[in-house]
């Protein structure tokens, strides 16, 4: 049973018109028992869960300025606990379904506990914003979007499931990226097929200097994403354009795609909610990227409350050196060699499908970690209710320019028995900062431009 804890009223089930912001009391105690971005200061009383006492703000010796795959800080450390399907059962109320399903499925499956750091931390500006937020940022459209708030965590105090999914969605992931990446599809029998190998162009435009003091407005785009695909052979020429809002409502996700053996730009609606995924080969749907992009109007999210678990975390080897393809192509389930696991606390999430509405899951659970508001693990159920597919999200905080956002993504299919691991940006160069676009660069008339005829 989940551990409810900080404030009760984030366990129920709020209607649209009394999403109230934090109080003052509350929002006070941020930076005191709270940290700055709304976790629990304090570590656990068994002491598996340390204090936070500001995060990774020194980098490891051996990182330098600009450098694009990090060095592992923690990268000598030892696990403190193994778990195989062997000892699962003991820890089973700290694994998720998915995890605790390829352990006792899988004799080759295990899970390597690390002692926990709690390195993330905000640039100040962010911070500064986000203590704002508390107060000012109030949810709309019955949690669809939100209003008066800065660039930075909408909802430090969360008191419902949307806007725990918001902070996720309004991570500080930098300003613009760049990255490489391989995704592969690995089927029951073991086989690694090569889905995409892609170059990713990634913007928070909300975050940039000229928009960081700005208050949000709700037809502002918070993630443009550009997509170019040189391969496989099948896909090579591709590309893909996204645009989502603030507002999902009163300005709709705007996505377009590049064919070359159309040779013209279109519209594609269809890029959102559950269509499969061909990035993946369709073991995934489009919402599963990231653990969950995209509105939420299909779903009834609620907070269930906070718990202890066991989630994928400063896992840098698997974001930045997981070593050649055939290191991250293991069958069965992604190289447990390359994983690190520690014990956080995370917000838990659960989704669903609300009546009327049409999505291949018919609920969904989410684990947000506490620091970092990043939803890393995600549950999938089928319309029968049975657990169907789960995403596995390592994460790797970037010390040098303070972020935390998701590359590496590991889609488990639990029916046909396959998994599939993309965003793979460290078989590469891993992970570029870089100057934002200009306008122009964001307009669908640039796939053509970019692509292959």
């Amino acid at each position: 049973m989940i551990r409810k804890t900080l404030f009760a009223a984030t366990l129920a089930v709020v209607s649209a018109s009394a999403m109230a912001t934090a109080t003052p009391e509350e929002a006070a105690q941020l930076g005191k028992s709270l940290t700055p971005l709304g976790a629990e200061k304090a570590g656990n009383k068994e002491g598996t869960i340390p204090e936070w006492t500001g995060g990774l703000t020194t980098p490891p010796a051996s990182y330098k300025p600009g450098d694009t795959k990090l060095p592992d800080p923690f990268g000598n450390e030892k696990p403190r606990l193994v778990i195989t399907g062997q000892n699962a059962d003991q820890y089973k109320d700290k694994l998720n379904a998915i995890t605790y399903a390829l352990l006792k499925r899988y004799p080759t499956m295990r899970v390597d506990v690390f002692p926990t750091h709690r390195s993330i931390v905000y640039p100040d500006q962010l911070a500064q914003n986000t203590a704002k937020n508390a107060t000012q940022a109030k949810s709309t459209e019955g949690g669809l979007s939100f209003e008066n708030a800065l660039p930075g965590i909408p909802f430090p105090i969360p008191k419902t499931g949307n806007e725990v999914i918001w902070n996720h969605l309004m991570r500080f992931n930098g300003v613009a990226t760049l990255a490489k990446y391989d995704s592969y599809n690995i089927d029951s029998s073991g086989t690694a097929t090569l889905s995409t190998s892609g170059i990713s162009y990634q913007e928070w435009p909300l975050f940039s200097p000229e928009n960081i003091t700005k208050p949000i407005k709700p037809t502002d785009p918070f993630w443009l994403i550009k997509l170019e695909y040189p391969g496989p052979a099948r896909r090579a020429g591709e590309s893909l354009l996204v645009w989502d809002h603030v507002n999902p409502l009163a300005q709709p996700r705007k996505a377009w795609q590049y064919l070359p053996g159309q040779r013209r730009v279109k519209l594609a609606p269809d890029i959102a909610y559950d269509t499969p995924n061909p990035g993946v080969a369709g073991s995934l749907t489009y919402d599963d990227s990231f653990v969950f992009n995209g509105a939420m109007d299909r779903f009834d999210f609620k907070l269930a409350g906070k718990k202890e678990m066991f989630i994928p975390y400063n896992a840098y080897k698997a974001v930045y050196f997981p070593g050649d393809a055939k290191a991250v192509t293991t069958p069965n389930h992604f190289n447990p060699d390359l994983l690190r696991w520690e014990l956080h606390r995370v917000w838990v999430v659960e989704a669903t499908l609300k009546p009327g509405k049409r999505h291949v899951y018919s609920k969904r659970v989410f684990y947000c970690d506490e620091d970092s508001w990043i939803c890393v693990l995600s549950d999938q159920y089928d319309a029968r209710g049975q657990l169907y597919r789960g995403v596995v999200a390592p994460t790797a905080f970037n010390y040098g320019n303070r972020s935390m956002g998701i590359s590496l993504q590991i889609g488990y299919d639990l029916v046909a028995g396959l998994y599939a691991p993309q965003g793979i940006v460290g078989l590469y160069y891993g992970i570029k900062q870089r100057d934002p676009f200009p306008p122009r660069d964001w307009q669908p008339d640039s796939l053509a431009g970019a692509g292959i005829r």
